[in-house]
């Protein structure tokens, strides 16, 4: 029966399988590179606005049940803030028009017959044609799945899955974009409803998961790397951390929740992803107009989603490769103009701040998705954990607590073993 187990990395999926083992009683340790619990999740502090931000926007849905239940263990879910139906308000820059998509409150698609709720412009026979994707295998490209053309993908379906899977939809995994479509438009509006963390994901996500764990006894090591793993033929027995070496026994196990590189690196003969996608977020200190959505989707322009913050404008744009070498003012010029075209506000320059992640995620294509390892690994107290493994979604906050859960679930069996 293992009693101690180690988590190698804070960022939620570390974070999310530290909660569950400590829940179960176990004695946990986390052990974390940098100097802050949260990865690519998290908030600071940010000069240049004034502000605490969010190092990127990250939007979660009522649907994402093992997100919502990690938040909901560390007391938090109500910090996760949205409107009482699924509802999207969309922005066209090209043509001006606007509109609302109405998902409802239903468990089933029932908004589809209702062309007042759907996307303007579109008829049943367009949601129809997105039906291949409901059964489509991982190593099928979106493009050969359904028609990447028409109104209905151009305002709806190409936005939705270039968030979801951080690459221009055509060249995705068809089967990850069903999982997506399977688990929101598929699951009618009660899965759908937009949920934001307004306090802040740190606030939210990470900060209270590591008083919870200091409460209950684990031991959280800031600027603690790991550099090496010592193994036996079946398990691991040691944790290398430069000057000192812990002791793994048998029974005691390991969850291993650190991005690819370095997870390749500690397990030579990993398989992982090698090839990875850009984002962009840029946040602008601004208040928003009073009857401001918090979230607005945005067709025919850069910008692709803005949200709305106390005092606080932010957007998000996807498959960023091409901007990260863009001159910052230069960025921030574009995005502005963009966000007063869609905000209908208007002024010079605000004070603003880019956030660029040249490696925001996977490339979520056929060929990377093949790529990414079970949680299970050949050393039977070894598991992994992140939102690049194989989790059966995008890289995404739902994908990444759900490795942590796996990862645990994995620890726990072995008590029961």
């Amino acid at each position: 029966m293992p009693k101690i187990v180690h988590i190698i990395g804070a960022g939620i999926s570390g974070l999310s399988a530290a909660v569950r083992l400590a829940n179960a009683n176990f004695k946990v340790h986390v052990h974390e590179a940098t100097q802050q619990a949260g990865g690519r999740c998290r908030s600071y502090f940010d000069a240049a606005t004034g502000l605490t931000i969010d190092n990127g926007n990250h939007l979660l849905l009522s649907g994402n049940h093992h997100a919502r239940a990690y938040a909901r263990s560390i007391g938090t879910e109500a910090g996760l803030v949205g409107p009482r139906r699924a509802q999207f308000p969309f922005v066209d820059l090209t043509s001006g028009q606007r509109w609302q998509l109405d998902l409802g409150d239903s468990r089933l698609p029932l908004w589809v017959f209702d062309a007042a709720r759907r996307v303007p412009d579109t008829a049943l026979r367009d949601y129809l044609a997105l039906a291949p994707l409901i059964w489509a295998s991982p190593a099928a490209l979106v493009g050969s799945a359904i028609p990447c053309k028409g109104r209905l993908y151009q305002r709806l379906v190409q936005p939705l899955l270039l968030a979801a899977l951080n690459v221009d939809p055509p060249e995705g995994s068809a089967g990850l974009a069903g999982a997506i479509v399977r688990e929101t438009l598929l699951a009618g509006g009660q899965a759908c409803r937009p949920l934001i963390a307004r306090d802040g994901l740190s606030a939210v996500l990470v900060e209270p998961a590591v008083k919870l764990l200091q409460a209950s006894g684990a031991d959280i090591r800031l600027g603690h790397e790991l550099r090496g793993l010592g193994t036996s033929a079946e398990s691991v027995s040691e944790l290398e951390f430069g000057e000192e070496t812990v002791a793994i026994p048998p029974d005691d196990a390991v969850v291993l929740a650190v991005p690819p590189r370095p997870a390749a690196a500690l397990l030579p003969g990993l398989k992982t992803p090698t090839k990875f996608r850009a984002i962009v977020n840029a946040h602008f200190r601004f208040d928003p107009p009073k009857n401001a959505p918090p979230i607005l989707g945005v067709v025919g322009g850069l910008v692709e989603w803005l949200f709305a913050f106390p005092q606080r404008l932010s957007v998000t744009i996807s498959n960023a490769d091409r901007l990260v070498d863009t001159p910052r003012e230069e960025l921030a010029q574009a995005i502005w103009r963009d966000v007063c075209k869609a905000s209908g506000v208007a002024g010079d320059l605000p004070p603003w701040q880019i956030v660029r992640e040249r490696r925001a995620t996977f490339e979520a294509t056929p060929e990377q998705n093949a790529l990414r390892p079970k949680a299970a690994t050949a050393f039977k107290n070894l598991f992994l954990a992140g939102d690049w493994t194989d989790t059966g979604l995008p890289a995404t906050i739902e994908g990444s607590v759900r490795s942590g859960d796996r990862a645990a679930d994995l620890v726990l069996a072995m008590r029961q073993a």
